[in-house]
């Protein structure tokens, strides 16, 4: 029999009562305990949830309970058995987007945009430590209080981070995010009003031209989702490299290399950063580098490559603005020790980075693109910048919805012969000034 549904779930409202979750504890252990474990290796599902509701009717034998509660039980318990427990339901909706389990006392997840209380929850701290080990364990990493804070992924791709005591208060605390199935398109990103086809078809122009890009905001804004469908503008012939801590960029081109940090082993040795990972990309004959975010002393080896060849470049960064951005990128550069002054490091912003897409979570839940920046040139001290599209805000309505207008502010960039170099020509009309309104919202991601 499947396993319980999110729906089914919610409708059984006292599944996941102290009660419920103890009964549901008791049937486990004993079925462990009194199943060899090279038996349960050899059952099918449908095998093991019969098995599990056999174990289920010993353990509630004198106890009256519906038989749907009876097969949900024994569903969770194949569950902690197979998958990870409570979790399971959360991670086959395709709709949910993160999970966050708050220790014991609540579980929350993101869909829509908004958070929402999940209807599970777990037993106590051992129950969530139990399926963080599931997690982990495959993988070699460690949590315990000499090591209490873990990132990990789950076999489809999905970001694990885990915080314990004594650093989580109430802990455990785990974050999931959601690995997505169907990568979404430029397509997707104009129909949810996160950009309009006109700043879309401007920023494809944009890369198919080699210039290079950061991708800017703040935390949820979608930035690696705006870097993945930027990166598929990229042309199938190219040889592209990506770098990220937790592989979660979904290109389709068929020369792409990924290439993902690893956290030093048990004994505090092995570690590979970022920025080992972008000099040593440098000598795979890369067309271009993507680095998922820039945190630190990388920022430094990626403005060298922007500068010395490596044009189409790019990446995000967590930052508050465009301007924001620039300023980031110069405190990134004095983390890698170098002892440039600060005018050199920003002649080298100013000559690598040609363009910032902004975007930013709004109250409403939804994910959208607030400006998109030419990056010109150094004047005296200060870097020029020129806002080619912005988002201006109305009003937010009774709904709660976001009313604002995309607008172009119909002014030619100065990037415009460095992209008729590569063949590439922006039609005169892509600087008209236009406008298009956001909202109410209508789909979300």
């Amino acid at each position: 029999m499947a396993q319980a549904t999110l729906e089914e779930t919610a409708i059984v409202d006292d599944l996941y009562t102290e009660e419920m979750l103890r009964l549901q504890s008791r049937i486990h252990a004993e079925l462990l305990r009194n199943t060899q474990h090279a038996t349960l290796e050899r059952l099918d599902a449908r095998e093991l949830h019969a098995l599990a509701r056999s174990f289920a009717q010993q353990v509630l034998e004198g106890i009256t309970l519906p038989q749907r509660i009876i097969e949900a039980l024994s569903g969770l318990v194949v569950s902690e058995i197979r998958g990870y427990g409570p979790l399971d339901v959360l991670l086959r909706d395709h709709s949910i987007t993160e999970i966050m389990v708050n220790g014991t006392r609540q579980v929350m997840i993101e869909r829509d945009g908004r958070i929402l209380s999940a209807p599970v929850r777990f037993l106590n701290a051992e129950h969530i430590m139990r399926i963080v080990e599931k997690i982990i364990a495959p993988l070699g990493r460690r949590l315990d209080e000499a090591v209490p804070m873990v990132d990990a992924r789950l076999p489809d791709g999905s970001r694990v981070n885990v915080i314990i005591q004594p650093l989580a208060i109430d802990g455990p605390y785990m974050t999931i995010r959601k690995f997505a199935h169907d990568p979404l398109t430029g397509e997707d990103l104009v129909r949810f009003g996160t950009m309009t086809a006109q700043m879309r078809d401007f920023l494809h122009l944009c890369v198919n031209g080699k210039l290079n890009i950061m991708i800017s905001g703040g935390t949820g804004s979608g930035k690696t989702t705006t870097l993945n469908v930027l990166s598929g503008f990229i042309p199938k012939d190219e040889r592209i490299i990506t770098i990220e801590d937790a592989v979660e960029l979904q290109l389709q081109q068929d020369h792409v290399l990924q290439l993902e940090s690893r956290p030093a082993n048990l004994e505090g040795t092995g570690e590979i950063t970022i920025r080992d990972l972008v000099r040593n990309s440098l000598r795979m004959r890369p067309d271009r580098i993507i680095v998922g975010e820039v945190r630190g002393g990388e920022a430094l080896d990626m403005l060298q490559a922007m500068n010395t060849g490596h044009e189409g470049s790019l990446s995000t960064a967590h930052t508050n603005s465009p301007r924001d951005c620039l300023s980031r990128l110069e405190t990134m550069v004095l983390m890698a020790g170098t002892e440039l002054p600060s005018h050199a490091i920003r002649q080298q912003i100013a000559s690598a980075i040609d363009l910032i897409v902004h975007q930013d979570r709004m109250r409403d839940g939804s994910r959208r693109v607030t400006h998109i920046t030419e990056v010109q040139r150094m004047e005296g001290e200060e870097i020029l910048t020129q806002d080619l599209f912005v988002l201006e805000r109305h009003a937010v309505g009774a709904d709660g919805d976001l009313v604002a207008t995309h607008r172009s502010l119909g002014i030619q960039p100065l990037f415009v012969e460095k992209l008729s170099a590569e063949g590439v020509e922006l039609p005169p009309e892509m600087f008209m000034t236009q406008e298009s309104v956001v909202g109410p919202r209508a789909i979300l991601w």
